[in-house]
């Protein structure tokens, strides 16, 4: 579907959209909504299953369920804008919208990465010294996680927002996404952006790198631990939590570490589309769906509830 450029404001950017060149580009929007639909209904499912089950009030199933929100809100800081785009024939945003569609996408993004760290500690306290897990990890202390997660990332977000947006942009405003992410955008700028690059390098370090490392390391001590056990249905369900959250990881940080970590000259906008579909659109959409079929409690949880609402018809 072609768009007009008619009545577009001189301050808004265009958004190209998903794989501009692809021929079937509706195609796309309509699988990308189907996905979307599907992210929406299992991180919603899942809230409502982890807030209705007492057996799920636990720090590893509170710290999933913020999992999950931050997904919902994610997912919904660009999807929605490019279908209707797409619906409408107008590919146009706002300088503010776009601005608040970057913020959103940078503050989730960074809580994500914050919570992922935080629940392979929990995992870690929960296998590895199971005797003070209750004591380390209260009420108090998920309260703190989730807190902190979500106040990182919206600083984080903030900033970078404020200050990618005040390059100056020359020519074109087009933008070869499908939606206001940092590092697309900064390729409009007419000024030199290598310093803030930079920046922006060190600023990864602190959010994928460091995160991603420090999961690792949790998870090679958890490992450890779990070949030690003397109990197969002890070993089998810790191994089954733990590889769900690195399936997780691995699908979340490793794109992000392409994208935001190596200089923009070396990727296309092809690559670094396809790559921040998976941490915007897939991820958020394959959480629920990872964590509830490998999870006993989770399946247990959602069959009771079928079951309930069976016997009441």
């Amino acid at each position: 579907m072609g768009f007009s450029r008619n009545n577009i404001s001189t301050t808004d950017f265009i958004l190209l959209g998903l794989f501009p060149e692809f021929q079937y580009a509706s195609l796309l929007v309509y699988l990308t909504l189907l996905v979307y639909l599907i992210a929406l209904t299992g991180n919603s499912i899942l809230i409502f299953l982890i807030w209705l089950d007492v057996r799920l009030h636990t720090p590893m199933y509170f710290l999933l369920s913020q999992l999950s929100l931050i997904d919902l809100f994610y997912i919904s800081s660009s999807v929605p804008k490019m279908v209707i785009n797409h619906s409408l024939g107008n590919n146009s945003i706002s300088f503010t919208g776009c601005g608040i569609q970057m913020f959103f996408c940078l503050s989730l993004g960074g809580a994500e990465c914050l919570l992922l760290t935080f629940m392979s500690y929990d995992r870690f306290v929960a296998i590895c010294n199971p005797l003070q897990y209750t004591v380390i990890m209260n009420s108090k202390v998920c309260l703190l996680i989730a807190v902190a997660s979500w106040t990182g990332g919206a600083l984080n977000s903030l900033i970078q927002t404020i200050y990618t947006m005040h390059f100056p942009v020359c020519g074109l405003k087009e933008i070869n996404h499908f939606f206001c992410e940092m590092p697309a955008v900064l390729k409009l700028s007419c000024e030199d952006t290598s310093d803030y690059e930079m920046v922006v390098f060190v600023v990864s370090i602190i959010f994928i790198l460091i995160p991603f490392n420090l999961i690792i390391a949790s998870y090679i001590q958890i490992f450890l631990t779990v070949l030690k056990m003397k109990s197969p249905e002890g070993r089998n369900k810790a191994l089954a939590t733990c590889s769900s959250h690195l399936t997780v990881v691995s699908l979340y940080l490793g794109p992000g570490i392409v994208v935001y970590m190596t200089p923009g000259s070396s990727h296309t906008p092809l690559l670094d589309q396809g790559l921040s579909v998976f941490y915007t659109i897939l991820t958020p959409m394959l959480n629920p769906i990872i964590y509830s079929l490998r999870n006993k409690e989770v399946l247990g949880a959602l069959r009771k509830v079928l079951r309930k609402k069976l016997v009441s018809k």
